[in-house]
C-alpha cells in the first residue's frame, strides 16, 4: 500500500504543480501571461500528466471522490480510501508549497507581501476555489455534484473495456480533455474543484502560509462545499453510469 500511496502522493503533485501554476501565472501577471482558456488547459494537462505518472502502480485515482465512488460501486477496498485520500491531499499541499515557493517574488511584486484571501489582490484563489458572490453554499453543492459527477461519467466510459474504451495509453489525454471540458463549461461558478483533496490540500497551505483563517471563513465558510460536493457527485454519477450503461453491457468474460 506503501507504493500505491506514493504513487497517488506524486500524481497528485503533478497535477496540482501544473494546475495552481498556471493559475498563479495568469494572476499575478495580471492576465498577461495567461487567460481563463489557458487555465483550463494548464489543468487538463496537469490531470493527463498525473495520470500517466500513477496509473501503472495506483490507477490514478488522484482525486478521493474517485476513490470513494470506486469503493462504492467497483469493490475497490475501503481500508485503502483513508490511505489514497490522505496521500492525495498531502500531494496537494506540497505541490502548492511549491508553486508559492516558484512564484513568491511575484507574489511579493504583486501583493507587496500582503496576502490577501479575496478582493483586488487576493491570491488565496490561485490555490483553492472560492465561490462567486452570488453563489448560495447551496447552488454551490449542486455545482460541485454536477461537476463530478459528468467527471466520473467520463472516466467510467474511457476506461470500461466492455463499452468502446480507448487503448489504455490513450484514456489519460482524454480524461484531461474531460477537465477541460468541465472547465469552459462549468468552470464559472466556484472554479470546478471536482476534486476533494485538489482544493482542501492546497487550502491547507494557505492556512499556513500568511492567507491565515481567512480562507475558511471566506465565501460564508464555502471550503468544505467542494470537499463534501465531490464526495457526492462521484458516487452519483457512477450509479448514473452503471444504471444507464453499465447494466446493459455483458460482463467482460463473454463480450465478443
Amino acid at each position: 500500500m506503501l507504493r500505491e500511496a506514493s504513487a497517488e502522493f506524486l500524481g497528485t503533485f503533478i497535477l496540482i504543480m501544473f494546475g495552481a501554476g498556471v493559475v498563479a501565472q495568469a494572476v499575478l501577471s495580471q492576465n498577461a501571461n495567461g487567460s481563463y482558456f489557458a487555465i483550463n488547459v494548464g489543468w487538463g494537462l496537469g490531470v493527463m500528466l498525473g495520470v500517466y505518472t500513477a496509473a501503472g502502480v495506483s490507477g490514478a485515482h488522484l482525486n478521493p471522490a474517485v476513490s470513494v465512488a470506486l469503493a462504492v460501486r467497483r469493490g475497490f477496498p475501503w481500508a485503502k480510501v483513508p490511505v489514497f485520500a490522505a496521500a492525495q491531499t498531502a500531494g496537494a499541499f506540497a505541490a502548492a508549497a511549491v508553486v508559492f515557493l516558484t512564484y513568491r517574488e511575484a507574489f511579493d511584486a504583486y501583493d507587496g507581501g500582503i496576502r490577501q484571501v479575496q478582493g483586488a489582490l487576493g491570491t488565496a484563489g490561485i490555490f483553492a476555489t472560492y465561490p462567486q458572490p452570488f453563489l448560495s453554499l447551496a447552488g454551490g453543492l449542486v455545482d460541485q455534484i454536477v461537476g463530478t459527477a459528468l467527471l466520473m461519467v467520463g472516466v467510467l466510459a474511457m476506461t470500461d473495456q466492455r463499452n468502446s474504451a480507448p487503448p489504455g495509453w490513450l484514456a489519460a489525454p482524454l480524461i484531461g480533455a474531460l477537465v477541460i471540458g468541465i472547465g469552459v463549461a462549468f468552470g464559472f461558478n466556484a472554479g470546478y474543484a471536482i476534486n476533494p483533496a485538489r482544493d482542501l490540500g492546497p487550502r491547507l497551505f494557505t492556512a499556513v502560509a500568511g492567507w491565515g483563517g481567512g480562507v475558511f471563513t471566506a465565501g460564508n465558510g464555502w471550503w468544505w462545499v467542494p470537499v463534501a460536493g465531490p464526495l457526492v457527485g462521484g458516487v452519483l454519477g457512477t450509479l448514473a453510469y452503471d444504471a444507464c450503461i453499465g447494466r446493459a453491457l455483458p460482463p467482460p468474460e463473454i463480450r465478443s
